[in-house]
């Protein structure tokens, strides 16, 4: 089952586009990318978590403003969390393992603050820790011709990263599932001190660093893999 089965869903009141690997009776892993990738971005560690001894039913939506999904303008962070969940139920999957990315990684800590039912364990790969930029991130200017991505939706996130709801932050300890947070070490641009802060606040969180930079299960998917399989298993 290497090939991915490209399908959407409607939830919350857009469409998602969603890939998905493995068999439908599998273990569910949802897996939620970053800023301006898609759900593809996931296709190495997706085929793995499919494949025999041990497969797993993979999910990879593309968030909204993203790739094939609808562009609707809003691009709340709360709002993409909601869009997860509901994509959840359509999918019939009680709850899962979820594994976000850098922004995904913070919609997948919100969904573990507000649906911690629905999600089994938690896997944070460097994302950054939710307070005020300083300074703040200055706008940045919009690349020529068309773009897998709304820009629309980079100005909206930059906004939030600069200010993010402190509820955000507050509401760490309410994360009480198994969780593993994966650091990308000293050359990723996310602060180290930052994801190290965010796992300290996160109770009985793991904290593993992989020196591969920002894109961890890009750069290096063999020892990105030898961290998430066993801790799924577990």
């Amino acid at each position: 089952m290497d090939a991915a089965h490209m399908h959407t869903v409607k939830t919350n009141g857009i469409t998602l586009a969603c890939r998905t690997w493995g068999p439908p009776d599998a273990p569910p892993v949802l897996l939620l990318h970053c800023r301006g990738a898609d759900g593809a971005d996931w296709t190495t560690v997706a085929r793995r978590l499919a494949a025999p001894p041990h497969p797993r039913r993979v999910y990879a939506p593309d968030l909204r403003g993203h790739g094939r999904s609808d562009w609707p303008g809003d691009y709340a962070l709360e709002t993409m969390c909601e869009d997860v969940r509901a994509l959840l139920d359509a999918l019939g999957a009680d709850g899962a393992d979820v594994v976000g990315h850098s922004l995904g990684g913070i919609v997948a800590c919100l969904l573990a603050q507000r649906h911690p039912g629905v999600v089994r364990r938690l896997v944070l790969e460097d994302v950054p820790l939710p307070v005020p930029l300083d300074p703040p991130r200055a706008p940045a200017e919009r690349p020529e011709g068309e773009l897998p991505f709304d820009w629309a939706m980079i100005r909206a996130t930059d906004g939030q990263r600069n200010a993010p709801d402190p509820m955000w932050l507050d509401h760490m300890g309410r994360i009480t599932m198994p969780t593993l947070v994966i650091a990308g070490g000293h050359t990723s641009p996310i602060p180290q001190d930052e994801v190290a802060h965010l796992a300290e606040l996160v109770p009985g969180a793991r904290l593993e660093t992989l020196d591969a930079g920002h894109l961890v299960h890009a750069t290096r998917p063999e020892e990105f893999l030898a961290l998430l399989a066993p801790f799924l298993d577990a």
